[in-house]
């Protein structure tokens, strides 16, 4: 590196809340001066003149103690104190990012003012660029890796990929380890961006071991919530119409599950590309395969001169990464030459000249191509296929391994237990012991770092390195060659290490979204460690709490079948437990094997039975919160199942340990299950009073407390009182409402939370004849039902699809559809919906005449609600029963009266002013005839007590009605079998001024 310029400049530069003016020697927050020591300004001003740019240890001790000979612990005591100073860490603020054995980087956002500005907020980089600096931020799953500075000797097949690959659809880049397939695969993503719209997902497959994960790597990569059985059926419905590239990286080990999973997608998907890396072809139909050979050399150096020689692109790597570790290396013709000779031994492997490169600047030019001679005269390249994946740079790695002190060895070999990237924290916690401490071990990272066989991990995050996977497969090796002691050993601190990660998040589980990014990343080390704890070999006692851990993270990131496989594993090893010491870890296995069969097996008896396990050990353990969190789950269950009376119970009890927390959130929750079950009980006056004061206790939705409660507690309350202020006659607020929260459900990216929320506006919609909205709901919530596998909602779908064409009068293709829907709800255990379906199937068999099975549906119905406590559709029950009397011949009026008298008192009851209204126009229509006076008394009053609403279809047929009862033209009335009334011409607003009513 360049020594850091010893000049500051002139103005002032902004970052943060700071303000720093180096000729002034003066740094200020939000513009009061902040004290601070001499050196740890130098220091701050050092880094900031060049932000982004990692400042070796080297340059900063030579910059801040030019005449002093000082110990890195001066620099570190200073730097410790410069973070302090700034608040580094708090509250998410990044200024010094340590890149372990090189030195520091600046990584805020850094502004230039001019003298005598003003501002501290937070500014771009200098640059002008919009990102963070490298190393600043964690890089999402899927998002592609940065492109290096500069490809070498690829330019041709890079070309060749890009002009290619849109025609083409599948490429495979093939070669061996080391050649550069990944540098290759990664500057082609980049170069194609802009022709797939940035729509470029990079899928690393070398963290992944079990052929089963891979579809859920790719769900990962592509930002696809997988909440069913077969994930690639969610991620086909997702990509199917989109024009994306996906890149595939390490295909090898996994060569049978990426073939076939390749080969759906170019089925299904015509306008995905894919791009894949492999040691061999993938084999699949429409595979085009680009074999990458290594980078061209000289095969004879005499009488060629240096340009002729740094012409070759093996020479020119080579050269430029030994000039990177000692820029006074000069090059010369004979060691261009000699260059050109070790590359020659190398074969041109780009990964095998980098490893010899960087040994230069320890070793120098001579000695290295000695070393290189001794261990490569048998020819490495002969052993590509003896062990796939281990053993392909076995030479290669032999040298460097054999080159290194005993303890940068041990270090080396207990880091090859992570999968993928893994922090300072980790790897100390899987390498110190008493062979190797914790300073050592340190010094140890740092070297291995130096030596390139450690690599920063610039995807991971500042302080994040990794392995690369030949590197990881070696080390692996030599571990076990240790003995199975050796390796259980470190095993154990591996999974030990991630099960105090996890319980510390889970301590905030309720916010455990906020560290989803965090544990995306770390998904192959805890499946890893799972995978030891419950193998032979391995500690139930990890195993067991670490599955309990973990499951927050597979349910955040929707991993629904990982989840229910490790906890039903972890609670089937229970009994090799004590059970009085794990009640707390049995608790959260059982819920979270509940919800997750909920989700992705339906409501089964398994579930149910974990959910009122996981409540008794809560009660037993006087855990209020974890009691209230599994009442929700108890309470959606039976609500979903159709005991609706169990559900009320369930409620009841929220509330009663509600009161004994006395938090708002907790009040807000059982709130909610308190209104929804009043409000399908049918008391809407204390469902809508429940309801509205969950929304008022509730803090504004977020996926974490989504994921923690099971389901979105105030979502559920805005969908519940939107039925509710229509039921009670507030259409227009009703609907408002309902827009609302299903804005807010979409914001959460969470399937089902979207659904449910669709679910029940429909109904909204649907009531007040507003069918265009309902048409487009219904399309919305079926794509989503259908994308993301989701059963009973795909079922439901055909339900409602039916229920809009009964309305539409288009009965021969409703009863098909709501019939199959209402039988595979059953099926699932599923009954919330099938009264209104069933409601809507009893009006399309009466518009075919079959009057007799219209009134055998209806009766077994209203007998249902009556048994399992679903009242509020009674009244709109008994007015279809006395419909489906007075469309039959031979029925008497008094009978068809007698239901529609029952039916407006049980909505009067019920504070459903809406089913009252529908009864009265029923009645109305019935006593026209004979019985006006009392007609129009009977309806006159009710459609008055309306203030809004006015567009509805049951207003319009109400007013229609009263002009007929008052003597106006009864041409005008066109009536319907349903019982609704329409007109081509526009009717009089006949209401007088709205009476207030309190608003939501």
């Amino acid at each position: 590196m360049d020594d850091i310029p010893s000049t500051t400049w002139a103005g002032r530069v902004a970052f943060g809340p700071f303000c720093l003016t180096p000729g002034e020697r003066l740094l200020t927050r939000d513009g009061v001066p902040v004290g601070i020591g001499g050196r740890s300004l130098d220091l701050l001003i050092a880094l900031a003149e060049q932000p982004g740019r990692v400042v070796s240890k080297r340059e900063l001790l030579k910059r801040i103690w030019p005449d002093v000979v000082v110990e890195d612990g001066s620099l570190r005591f200073h730097m410790a104190g410069l973070r302090k100073i700034l608040g580094d860490g708090e509250g998410g603020a990044r200024y010094i990012a340590t890149q372990v054995g090189v030195g520091y980087a600046f990584v805020a956002p850094v502004q230039p003012l001019p003298i005598g500005g003003s501002g501290s907020l937070s500014f771009a980089p200098l640059d002008g660029s919009t990102e963070y600096r490298p190393g600043s931020e964690p890089a999402p799953i899927g998002k592609l890796p940065p492109r290096l500075p500069r490809v070498i000797g690829r330019e041709r097949d890079v070309r060749l990929l890009t002009d290619r690959i849109a025609d083409a659809k599948l490429f495979t880049i093939v070669g061996a380890a080391g050649v550069g397939k990944t540098t290759l695969a990664v500057e082609t993503g980049h170069a194609l961006l802009p022709r797939y719209a940035n729509k470029v997902s990079f899928v690393d497959l070398g963290t992944i071991e079990d052929p089963t994960l891979v579809s859920s790597a790719l769900a990962g990569a592509l930002g696809i919530l997988v909440q069913a059985e077969d994930a690639m059926t969610v991620i086909l419905g997702h990509i199917r119409a989109q024009k994306l590239l996906l890149i595939l990286d390490n295909c090898e080990h996994l060569i049978n599950a990426v073939s076939a999973i390749v080969e759906r997608i170019g089925e299904a998907a015509p306008n995905v590309s894919i791009l894949a890396t492999s040691r061999e072809p993938l084999r699949v139909r429409g595979e085009h395969v680009h074999w990458l050979g290594s980078l061209d050399y000289p095969p004879e150096t005499a009488g060629l001169s240096l340009d002729q020689l740094l012409a070759y692109p093996a020479v020119e790597l080579f050269v430029e990464r030994a000039a990177a570790g000692n820029s006074a290396l000069g090059i010369d013709a004979d060691t261009a030459r000699l260059i050109a000779d070790m590359c020659r031994r190398l074969d041109g492997m780009a990964l095998p000249i980098e490893l010899t490169a960087v040994r230069v600047a320890a070793h120098g030019l001579d000695a290295t191509a000695r070393l290189l001679g001794d261990r490569f005269s048998l020819g490495w390249t002969g052993r590509r296929t003896a062990l796939p994946r281990q053993q392909t740079l076995q030479a290669t790695l032999d040298w460097s391994y054999d080159l290194l002190p005993d303890v940068e060895r041990r270090t080396l070999e207990r880091l090859s237990v992570f999968l993928g990237s893994f922090s300072i924290d980790a790897a100390l916690d899987v390498v110190a012991d008493e062979t190797v401490n914790a300073e050592t071990a340190v010094a140890a990272l740092d070297e291995l770092t130096a030596k390139s066989l450690i690599s920063p991990n610039r995807s991971g995050g500042a302080g994040s390195y990794r392995l690369l996977e030949m590197t990881r497969a070696y080390a692996r090796e030599k571990l076990l060659a240790r003995g199975g002691k050796e390796f259980i050993t470190v095993a154990r601190r591996h999974a030990k290490f991630f099960l105090k990660e996890l319980e510390e998040a889970g301590r905030s589980e309720r916010h455990f979204d906020d560290g989803a990014s965090q544990f995306s990343q770390q998904l192959a080390n805890i499946r890893s460690a799972l995978d030891w704890s419950f193998g032979a070999g391995g500690d139930l006692s990890i195993g067991v709490p670490l599955a309990a851990a973990s499951a927050p993270a597979f349910l955040t990131l929707s991993l629904l079948v990982e989840c229910r496989t490790w906890c039903a594993r972890a609670i089937a090893h229970l009994a090799d437990q004590d059970r009085n010491h794990s009640a707390s870890v049995e608790l959260e296995l059982q819920a979270a094997l509940g919800l997750s069969l909920m989700f992705a097996r339906g409501n089964s008896e398994a579930a149910e039975t974990a959910l009122r396990r996981a409540l008794d050990i809560a009660v037993a353990l006087a855990d209020r919160g974890s009691q209230l969190r599994l009442l929700g789950r108890l309470h959606i269950f039976h609500e979903r199942i159709g005991d609706f009376k169990t559900a009320l119970e369930w409620a009841e009890m929220a509330m009663k340990i509600a009161d004994e927390i006395g938090e708002p959130e907790a009040i807000a929750v059982a709130a909610s299950l308190a209104g929804i079950s009043h409000q399908l009980a049918g008391d809407q006056p204390l469902a809508r009073s429940e309801l509205e004061l969950s929304l008022r206790q509730s803090v504004p939705s977020d996926r974490g407390r989504t994921i923690y409660y099971g389901f979105d507690h105030r979502n559920r309350s805005g969908i519940a009182l939107a039925r509710t202020l229509w039921l009670q006659g507030y259409a227009d607020q009703a609907r408002r409402v309902a827009g609302q929260t299903v804005q807010e459900a979409a914001s959460l990216e969470h399937p089902v939370t979207h659904c449910i929320a669709l679910i029940w506006t429909l109904s909204v919609y649907i009531w007040t004849g507003d069918q265009e909205k309902a048409e487009a709901s219904l399309r919305t919530f079926a794509d989503s039902a259908e994308v993301n596998a989701l059963g009973p909602y795909v079922a439901a779908s055909g339900g409602f699809r039916g229920e809009l064409a009964v309305q539409q009068e288009r009965p021969q293709e409703a009863l098909g559809w709501i019939e199959e829907s209402i039988a595979r709800l059953r099926s699932a255990r599923y009954e919330l919906l099938t009264t209104s379906f069933s409601i809507a199937l009893t009006q399309g068999l009466v518009l075919e005449g079959r009057f007799g099975e219209a009134l055998e549906l209806v009766n077994a119905t209203i007998d249902r609600c009556n048994r399992n406590g679903e009242l509020f559709a009674m009244p709109e029950l008994l007015r279809i029963k006395a419909q489906v009397l007075r469309s039959a011949a031979g029925n008497s009026t008094s009978e068809i009266e007698t239901l529609l008298l029952d039916s407006l008192a049980c909505g009067r009851r019920q504070g459903a002013r809406s089913w009252e209204l529908r009864s009265a126009i029923d009645l109305a229509r019935l006593w026209m005839d004979h019985r006006r006076a009392e007609a129009l008394a009977l309806l006159m009053p009710l459609r008055e007590a309306f203030s809004e609403g006015f567009d509805t279809a049951d207003l319009r047929a109400s007013d229609l009605l009263l002009k007929a009862l008052l003597g106006l033209d009864q041409a005008d009335i066109e009536k319907g079998p349903d019982g609704s009334s329409r007109s081509n011409s526009a009717s009089a607003d006949l209401a007088p001024a709205a009476r207030s009513e309190k608003s939501v």
